[in-house]
């Protein structure tokens, strides 16, 4: 089959690979019918590559038709169309049980001191191979992989996979008051569906991203936007009588704009051999914080501040001072995809589409593509917000 496998820091290339087989009685094979780029792949891209191996097969935003079942299956049929969530998890454990499916207590990777399996996602969370591909095999696909309708395309259930739960646990962690305001930092994928969820479910949403493109996205969806500069944190204080909002969602992550004394010291790391890049990103590695910084200025004091966007840095300085002295409540984590869905897909599905999964993708290409599609998503390039592929 054809996948997009990862070679070297910023060179990825869709090669012949095997195809994927039936593991275990509870595994499905899936066509791929279609996948897309996350911004969290262009970690993987960027900073990450110590802990990929070359020909890893990337992606975690798949959906499609069920090919073949494991013997132990029983929830699932060939031919059933499905989404599959980015974390592996079992559904039968203390983790699972408590919601927190990132944290299963099957597929946690121990050796590393990380949570569940993700697809596509570094030898840190099982070098297991990924969703930018023609197949997939899905593990304990009975929990995992989530049937849907034939009838709706498949821009309506793709984001199921990822963004669109961590857009929800995101505003859900941001624990906002009736009627409160919600400032998003960052208007990318997840940015995107944070503010409209923000705006569904009764909220104002005051939000700041650099680019033009997706700030006049987000003002289609009732999002009061504002240029990324260093008056940024002013603005949003000053569109809530001075105090900030009351809960910022930061949807952007380690790679931020800003820092670049920061973006050069991730670059040379990358470029180390692997073995001293893996020590020094697990000892003293640092992340761009300037996302995260700026939703600790602007959100009020008694606010509450929800990380969206992933960070991987071990030795961030965090102002706690300031943290403690506004009182304010810090919630974040990768997403548990299968708490959320539930809640999500009947939005998903509402023929009113509240939540505008068809006003997303900007660009529809062939897996073929994908590598010019990275380079052109990473450099926010011809009004690039989200990237669907079609193996």
């Amino acid at each position: 089959m054809r996948a997009l496998t990862w070679q070297a820091t910023k060179r990825v290339e869709v090669q012949d690979v095997p195809d994927p087989v039936i593991e275990k009685p509870t595994d499905v094979i899936v066509r791929i019918t279609s996948t897309a780029i996350c911004g969290s792949d262009l970690h993987l891209y960027d900073v990450l590559g110590p802990f990929l191996s070359k020909g890893d097969i990337l992606g975690h935003e798949p959906m499609g038709i069920v090919e073949e079942i494991g013997g132990a299956v029983r929830s699932l049929n060939v031919g059933d169309r499905v989404v599959i969530p980015f974390v592996i998890a079992c559904g039968d454990c203390y983790m699972c049980r408590l919601g927190l499916t990132t944290q299963c207590e099957t597929t946690q990777n121990r050796e590393h001191g990380t949570g569940a399996s993700l697809y596509g996602y570094t030898e840190l969370y099982g070098s297991v191979p990924g969703g930018q591909a023609e197949r997939l095999r899905v593990p304990m696909a009975d929990f995992n992989a989530l049937k849907v309708g034939k009838e709706l395309p498949d821009e309506r259930y793709l984001f199921l996979s990822d963004i669109l739960p961590t857009a929800w646990q995101g505003v859900q962690y941001a624990q906002l008051p009736a009627g409160g305001v919600l400032g998003v930092i960052g208007l990318g994928p997840v940015g995107q569906f944070v503010s409209r969820i923000g705006v569904h479910l009764g909220h104002r949403v005051v939000a700041v991203d650099p680019v033009p493109e997706r700030r006049a996205m987000a003002e289609r969806h009732g999002v009061d936007t504002f240029d990324l500069s260093d008056d940024a944190a002013a603005w949003l204080r000053e569109a809530t009588d001075g105090r900030g909002p009351d809960a910022v969602v930061d949807a952007v992550g380690m790679e931020a704009h800003g820092n670049p004394t920061t973006a050069v010291a991730q670059s040379a790391v990358g470029l180390l051999p692997d073995a001293m890049a893996k020590k020094l990103m697990t000892t003293v590695g640092f992340d761009r914080l300037a996302a995260m910084m700026l939703a600790f200025d602007a959100v009020r004091r008694g606010g509450t501040v929800s990380l969206s966007g992933v960070y991987a840095g071990v030795a961030d300085p965090v102002p706690f001072m300031n943290l403690f002295d506004k009182h304010v409540t810090l919630r974040m984590g990768q997403c548990n995809v299968q708490t959320w869905r539930g809640d999500v897909l009947p939005l998903v599905e509402d023929p009113a589409d509240p939540l505008g999964t068809e006003d997303l993708v900007t660009h529809k290409v062939s897996l073929e593509e994908a590598p010019r599609m990275y380079d052109l998503f990473r450099g926010k390039q011809d009004g690039c917000v989200k990237v669907m592929l079609t193996p």
